[in-house]
């Protein structure tokens, strides 16, 4: 029997294993159940058995066999390109679109997801040949809990304070406190959004949160996620009845207003806290004022 046999099959089970625990269907459908996932399962698969059988290349210095990693790194890039084709199809037919900053997230994340998986089934198998199983069973613990710290980014309630605020009028401006949102003429109109909108206004807790919130994409990520979950009281052809965010441009607060099917505020503001803080849309201003500092006092 081949030496190799146990550690390759042990790495693939790692690897198929922190896929499956990476792969999750939330409140936003994505991705769709079944066949969104067994697509990423497959591919998955194939990532771990990539990742796995470097391992035995490198131990038997048969270093040309670990080049194909270089074609599946190509490959996993073409994943990323089917995500961002497939949800930018998808999104002209949302009443409140995930955006392209946000559909880029998701794309990345999805590459990215992949290549963990071979790290993952690299590292296991070559613990599992150098210290045997239980050594690598404890590696799989660590791999396990690593992937969970890398597959979550940031969320929004941890630069931001939310608050509910009734949406208003004032003649026919629509407020959110005392931010601005549209304009609004027809009575009708008034009497649906202020029967069934929610106000809330973000305060960003310092000036790189501010930079971020006034990122369009990430204030069109927090739109769709709350019209995703409580249902979304519009249609085609109305444009009045349109989620919408507006900034306050003295203080960098941000106005969010929402036409939701379930009006829940409570609900409303756990789904504005969990959004993510896309990677895109993250600014650090208040960084490079410091580097900069630093590098004049080093002169």
């Amino acid at each position: 029997m081949n030496e190799y046999l146990y550690p390759v099959l042990y790495g693939i089970a790692t690897g198929i294993i922190a896929r499956l625990y990476m792969l999750r269907t939330d409140y936003r459908q994505y991705p769709t159940y079944l066949h969104g996932k067994i697509i990423h399962i497959a591919l998955g698969v194939i990532a771990s058995g990539l990742g796995t059988i470097a391992i035995p290349a490198l131990l038997e210095e048969e270093y040309t066999a670990i080049t194909f990693l270089t074609v599946a790194a190509s490959q996993f890039r073409e994943v990323r390109n089917m995500e961002r084709n497939t949800l930018t199809e998808l999104d002209t037919y949302e009443l409140v679109p995930r955006g392209k900053t946000y559909i880029e997230g998701i794309a990345v994340a999805f590459e990215s997801r992949n290549y963990l998986v071979i790290l993952a089934s690299m590292l296991s198998t070559l613990i599992y040949v150098l210290f045997g199983l239980f050594a690598a069973l404890g590696v799989t613990v660590l791999l396990l809990i690593g992937c969970k710290i890398w597959m979550d980014g940031g969320r929004l309630g941890e630069i931001v304070e939310i608050e509910f605020s009734e949406p208003h009028f004032k003649d026919a401006g629509l407020y959110v406190g005392d931010i601005y949102i549209m304009n609004i003429g027809i009575p009708e109109k008034q009497e649906l959004i202020l029967k069934y909108g929610m106000g809330f206004i973000l305060t960003p807790k310092d000036f790189n949160a501010m930079t971020t919130i006034a990122n369009i994409g990430q204030r069109q990520a927090i739109l769709h996620d709350v019209s995703t979950a409580l249902g979304v009281f519009s249609d085609t052809g109305e444009p009045s009845l349109v989620p919408l965010a507006k900034r306050n441009l003295d203080d960098g607060r941000l106005g969010v207003f929402v036409l939701p099917q379930i009006k829940n505020i409570e609900e409303a503001i756990k789904i504005i806290e969990v959004v993510p803080i896309l990677e895109n849309a993250i600014r650090m201003p208040t960084k490079r004022h410091v580097e900069e500092e630093e590098r004049r006092t080093n002169l």
